[in-house]
C-alpha cells in the first residue's frame, strides 16, 4: 500500500507554492489570494493559542458556504485540533445537539445561523465567533476576548515586517489514524450519529481525486461549490481536492437556485461539475426539455442519419448550459433519473455517477465518463476494496460492504452503532443493496432499511419503482409506501406545469391514475400500485436532497 502523506503538509505546500494565485472567491463578492488564506490561518491560530485552545479541541463550523468557512476549517485542522462541520439546514435543536455531543469548544457561525440558535442551550462553549468578520457573537473566557481584541497587535508583534511563506508552518499530524473530523450524517433515520473521520482518509481521498482528475485541470482553474462543505461529498471533491491542487474556488453563498446554479456556470465556466441529480435534472426538464421534445425534433432524431448530427447539437447546448469548459459532471448522493441518464448517455454527454458515503470520507466507487457503465456506479477505487453479500453478487443484489483507507474510526462516543456498521475484519456495512458484474461495477438497488416484502416474500425495491414515476407526465417528485400489503404512490405533482394549462385537482388525479395503470403494465405483478396519492407540498429532505422517507407512511 502507498505510503500516507501528512495531510497538512499538503496543505502548506499549496498555500506556499501558489501563494500569488487566487484561491477563494465569494460569487460576485471579494476574493482571497493563497497568502491572504495563510494570512488568516495564522490570525486564527494566534487566537486559538492564546485562548487556550489546545490539540485536539473540537472546533464546530455551522455556516452557508463561503471563503471565511473554507478558512476556519482549513486553520483548525492545520492547528491540529478536530474539525466538526455542521450542516447550516439543520435545526437550531439539531445544532444544539451537535455541538453539545461533539464538545465543541468554540463554535463559528454564519449569519443565518446566528440568529437561530441559544447560546444558553450549549453550555460548554468558550466561545461563539462570526464567520464574516471572525468578531465575538459570544465569549465565556477572559482569555478569549483579550486575544480577539488585541488580535492585529499580537500578529504585528510576531510578524513586525511582513508575514511571508517561510512563516508557514502547519501542525504535521502524528499518523494517518489520528482523527482530523467529526461529521454528522444528515439524519435521514431522524438522529444524526458523528462519523470519526481520521486523516488518512482526507488523504486518500483527495489521493483518489489526483489519480482521476489530476491531468484533467490544472492550477488556476475555476470550480464552484455548489453542495454544503459541511457534507462530506461537497467537502472532499468541491474544496479540499481542488485548493490543494491550486484551483481556484467559486461559493455560491445564497441557497443556490437552479437559476443561480446556471448563471454560475456561464460566467464562472467551471472544468470540472460536481452535483446532486436534483440540480442536473432541474436543469435539464426546465432548459433542455421544452426544446426537443416537439413533433418535429422527435421525427428528426428517429431518421438514423440526422439523428447523430441532431443528437451532437442537443449535446453541444446542454454542454453550454453547464458553462462549456468542464471535462465532465460526476453525479452522486442519491438515485439518478433513469430517463435523465438514458438521455445524457444518448447525446454522448460527458457525465458518470460515483457513489460514496460520509463513514468513507466519501468515496467508495467511480469510472471516468469514457468507461462509465450506464445505470451502475462506477468500480471500487483506488485504497478500497467492495464485495456484495451474496450468494451470487452478479443477479442477486446483497448488502454493499467495503473497507480500506477511507473508512471511519467510527462513530463518536457511539460503540453499539459502530459494532453494527464495522465488523472485525475492517468491513463497512453500508446498509445499500446492490449487484456487481464481471468487471467490478456495482449496481446500487436501494437502501436495505427502504426495502418492501410482497405478500410471498418478494423484494420489492420502491426507489425503481419510483424512478419510472418521475419520468411520467406531471409528476415532480414520488415515493412509495406499503400500507398492508397495498403498495401507495405518493406523487408530488407539477403544479407549475398544471397551472400554466389551465388544469385542476380533477385532471391532476385523472392523469395519476392513468400513470398508474401504465406504470402497472410495466412492474411484475407482486409491486403493482394499487393508487396514487397526491401530495400538495414537496417531501422533506435532507441537505444533499434525499427525502426524509421515515417521515412518511
Amino acid at each position: 500500500m502507498e505510503q500516507i502523506s501528512s495531510f497538512n503538509a499538503i496543505i502548506e505546500k499549496s498555500i506556499t507554492e501558489n501563494w500569488m494565485f487566487d484561491a477563494l472567491t465569494d460569487y460576485k463578492g471579494p476574493t482571497l489570494q493563497y497568502h491572504d488564506v495563510a494570512r488568516k490561518i495564522e490570525k486564527l491560530h494566534i487566537m486559538f493559542e492564546n485562548s487556550g485552545v489546545k490539540r485536539g479541541d473540537k472546533i464546530a463550523l455551522c455556516g452557508r458556504n463561503s471563503s471565511n468557512w473554507a478558512v476556519a476549517f482549513l486553520a483548525t485542522l492545520t492547528y491540529g485540533a478536530v474539525a466538526v462541520p455542521i450542516l447550516h439546514e439543520f435545526t437550531a435543536d439539531q445544532i444544539h445537539n451537535i455541538v453539545n455531543h461533539s464538545e465543541a469548544k468554540l463554535l463559528f457561525v454564519g449569519d443565518v445561523v446566528a440568529t437561530v440558535i441559544d447560546p444558553v442551550k450549549m453550555p460548554a462553549l468558550e466561545g461563539i465567533i462570526n464567520i464574516p468578520d471572525y468578531s465575538l457573537a459570544v465569549s465565556r473566557t477572559e482569555k478569549l476576548t483579550y486575544a480577539r481584541e488585541h488580535l492585529n497587535e499580537i500578529f504585528g508583534k510576531k510578524y513586525p515586517k511582513y508575514f511571508r511563506k517561510e512563516h508557514v508552518h502547519y501542525y504535521k499530524e502524528c499518523s494517518g489514524e489520528e482523527l482530523a473530523m467529526i461529521n454528522y450524517t444528515s439524519g435521514t433515520t431522524g438522529f444524526s450519529k458523528g462519523v470519526m473521520i481520521p486523516y488518512r482518509a482526507l488523504w486518500s481521498n483527495y489521493d483518489f481525486a489526483v489519480g482521476v482528475l489530476g491531468k484533467k485541470i490544472k492550477r488556476g482553474d475555476n470550480v464552484i461549490s455548489i453542495l454544503p462543505m459541511a457534507h462530506m461529498y461537497g467537502m472532499a471533491f468541491e474544496f479540499i481536492f481542488e485548493f490543494l491542487y491550486g484551483c481556484h474556488v467559486y461559493y455560491l453563498t445564497r441557497i443556490p437556485s437552479p437559476a443561480v446554479i446556471a448563471a454560475a456556470f456561464t460566467e464562472i465556466k467551471p472544468t470540472v461539475i460536481i452535483a446532486v441529480p436534483l440540480v442536473i435534472e432541474k436543469i435539464i426538464r426546465k432548459k433542455v426539455f421544452p426544446k426537443i421534445q416537439n413533433h418535429r425534433m422527435k421525427l428528426l432524431l428517429n431518421m438514423p442519419v440526422i439523428s447523430k448530427k441532431v443528437e451532437q447539437k442537443i449535446c453541444e447546448q446542454v454542454v453550454a448550459a453547464f458553462g462549456g469548459n468542464f471535462y465532465e459532471i460526476i453525479v452522486g448522493g442519491a438515485a439518478f433519473s433513469q430517463e435523465i441518464e438514458v438521455f445524457l448517455k444518448q447525446i454522448g454527454f460527458p457525465y458518470t455517477v460515483g457513489y460514496g458515503t460520509t463513514e468513507c470520507a466519501p468515496i467508495i466507487c467511480y469510472s471516468d465518463y469514457h468507461t462509465f457503465v450506464q445505470g451502475s456506479c462506477g468500480r471500487p477505487v483506488v485504497h478500497m476494496e467492495v464485495k456484495i453479500d451474496s450468494c451470487d453478487p452478479e443477479n442477486t443484489p446483497g448488502e454493499i460492504l467495503t473497507r480500506g483507507l477511507n473508512v471511519m474510526l467510527g462513530y463518536f462516543k457511539n460503540p453499539e452503532a459502530t459494532a453494527e456498521v464495522l465488523d472485525k475484519d475492517g468491513w463497512y456495512h453500508t446498509g445499500d443493496l446492490g449487484t456487481m458484474d464481471a468487471a467490478g461495477n456495482v449496481f446500487i438497488k436501494g437502501r436495505s432499511k427502504n426495502l418492501l416484502l410482497g405478500s410471498n416474500g418478494q423484494n420489492i425495491y420502491p426507489e425503481e419503482i419510483e424512478d419510472k414515476l418521475n419520468s411520467m407526465p406531471m409528476v415532480t417528485e414520488s415515493i412509495v409506501v406499503q400500507r398492508g400489503e397495498k403498495l401507495v404512490g405518493l406523487v408530488y405533482p407539477d403544479f407549475e406545469e398544471a397551472g400554466n394549462m389551465g388544469m385542476g385537482i380533477p385532471e391532476l388525479k385523472s392523469i395519476m391514475e392513468q400513470n398508474r395503470k401504465d406504470i402497472n403494465n410495466v412492474l411484475p405483478s407482486y409491486s403493482k400500485l394499487t393508487e396514487i396519492e397526491l401530495c400538495d407540498k414537496e417531501f422533506e429532505k435532507t441537505p444533499k436532497k434525499s427525502i426524509k422517507r421515515f417521515l412518511y407512511k
